[in-house]
Order: structure tokens, then sequence, then C-alpha cells
């Protein structure tokens, strides 16, 4: 999953990206000024953004604004200094999906993202099922036919998507735009790499073959 942070103080920003990334296997894009951060969040497909009100360039609540003017439906969790009843109703009836207030619990914040994009894929419980598997997006578990499997992040952060979205055909570029940020060099064959990784340490003797190869499409986790 892929999280625009837009937030002016730097260093803030860039710890919780780096939280994000650490303890819930989320690539992170930052943005310290609003109209770029508005830019950044209208051409890219974010699975959350978190946002601070104020802001150089252009104040979060437009930016919120926007956004849902535009038929945007990506979470908005509001991370700001502004703490008082009206701010927090305001925020909300702007668009916003969740509202935090400065100084937060980096842990709380975690739980908070999860929650949101679970709820956008429509999965409220924290343990996605998937016929014989299971993700507990809490913990980072995997287990398959009642076995731990051990997975590096970005195969985690590969089948976690793939469980969000069980029963549909999810495409390479897809995978792609909700699964690495900015930073992260793509290879034209890193999905294919993950994939068949995938395969192996779920499935050794394919006996089940949970992940499906919808040719010409892309894969689709299969949900019986």
């Amino acid at each position: 999953m892929r999280v625009l942070i837009v937030e002016d103080e730097a260093r803030l920003a860039g710890n919780i990206a780096q939280v994000l990334k650490e303890s819930a296997s989320l690539a992170a894009d930052i943005s310290t000024d609003g109209v770029d951060g508005l830019h950044m969040a209208k051409t890219n497909p974010y699975d959350l953004i978190i946002l601070d009100l104020t802001l150089p360039g252009m104040d979060g609540l437009d930016i919120l604004s926007e956004l849902r003017a535009m038929d945007i439906a990506v979470p908005v969790l509001i991370l700001t200094a502004r703490n008082t009843r009206s701010d927090i109703i305001t925020g909300l009836n702007r668009g916003g999906d969740d509202y935090l207030t400065k100084p937060f619990d980096m842990g709380e914040l975690v739980a908070r993202c999860k929650a949101l994009i679970r709820r956008s894929y429509g999965q409220p419980h924290p343990v996605l099922e998937v016929g014989k598997l299971k993700v507990d997006t809490v913990a980072r578990g995997v287990i398959f036919d009642n076995k731990d499997v051990r997975l590096t992040a970005m195969e985690y952060r590969t089948l976690e998507y793939l469980a969000m979205r069980a029963g549909q055909i999810v495409s390479k570029e897809e995978l792609l735009d909700h699964l690495y940020d900015f930073n992260w060099e793509r290879f034209s064959n890193v999905t294919e790499v993950y994939i068949s990784t995938l395969r192996r340490k779920l499935d050794p003797d394919r006996s089940f073959d949970p992940i499906e190869t919808v040719r010409g499409q892309g894969y689709r986790l299969k949900d019986s």
C-alpha cells in the first residue's frame, strides 16, 4: 500500500514515512508544500493521504475540498495542530475520514492508517482470510494451509495488496503503482519475481495454486 504524507515539517514527515515503512510495510511519498501535495494526490494512485492543514502554498482544507470535488475518494487522515472542536468538525465536513491532533502517538497513527486503508477496500477486519490463506495486517503474519509462511517485506506487501483485492484481477502496473514509492528503482520483471517467490513459499507443491495468472491482464488471488 502507498501513502502520501503532505506535511511541511520535513523531519516529522520523514519520521512518519520511516515508521510506516518499518512497522506497517507501507510505501510512502512526501510533499512539504500544499500545491505540490495536491498535484501528487491528483496524479498518483494512493491508498491513503496524511494531510497537514497549515501548509505553504495551499491550505490543507482547500486541498481536501478540491480532491473531493474531483471525486477522488482516497481516505484522508488529517494530522494537524489545529485542535479545537470547530477545527475537527470543519475538517471532517470537508471530506476528511479521520482527524488526529499534534502531538500524537506514532503507534496510534499507524493503527489509524491501517484501519482506514482496510476499510477503503471493504476489509474492516485486521485479519484477511482468503481460502486457506490468512494475512494478519497488524502482526504482518501469514498462514497458508495452517502453516506459518515467512516473507520478506516486499513479498508481504505484494501479498497483502492481492489479499485486499481478493478475487479481482490486479495488473502488473497496478501492483507497481501501489507498492513502490518514488525512491524505489523499478525493474521490468520485479513483479514476476515476487509473484514467483510467493507461489513457491505459499504452496511449494502447487497443490492449491492460490495466485492465478490471467493472461494479458495480471494476477488474481483466488478466494475459493
